[in-house]
């Protein structure tokens, strides 16, 4: 963090999802809380990050890939012609929604939403 963010402005950020709040993680978190700001999302609620969107805009395009990628280094290779063929405007579409994302989790005190 101290590499990217030599200002101390970076944040780590997580989504509580099980394997990420476990005792190791969630001890690691706490002895090095001095290190960086840790912005907390609601428990268990991978939904309300954007990278999941961009994850199936990206498994979407591959799927539909003719011929399919045959090994990893194609595969690689698609996901950066797929990344920088997504639209400016979906990735700031994305950005925008999150206040809604919120708004959406707050209605429902924390449990699965929808947007």
């Amino acid at each position: 963090m101290s590499i990217v963010h030599s200002d101390g402005l970076g944040q780590f950020q997580q989504d509580n999802a099980t394997p990420h709040a476990s005792k190791d993680a969630t001890k690691w978190l706490q002895e090095h809380s001095s290190d960086f700001r840790h912005f907390h999302w609601p428990h268990k609620s991978p939904e309300m990050n954007i990278i999941e969107d961009i994850r199936d805009a990206l498994l979407h395009a591959v799927e539909n890939r003719s011929p399919p990628p045959r090994s990893p280094m194609d595969l690689w290779t698609v996901l950066k012609d797929e990344w920088c063929e997504l639209p400016p405007i979906y990735l700031q579409t994305l950005v925008e929604s999150i206040p809604h994302r919120v708004a959406a989790l707050l209605c429902v005190r924390g449990s699965p939403a929808r947007y």
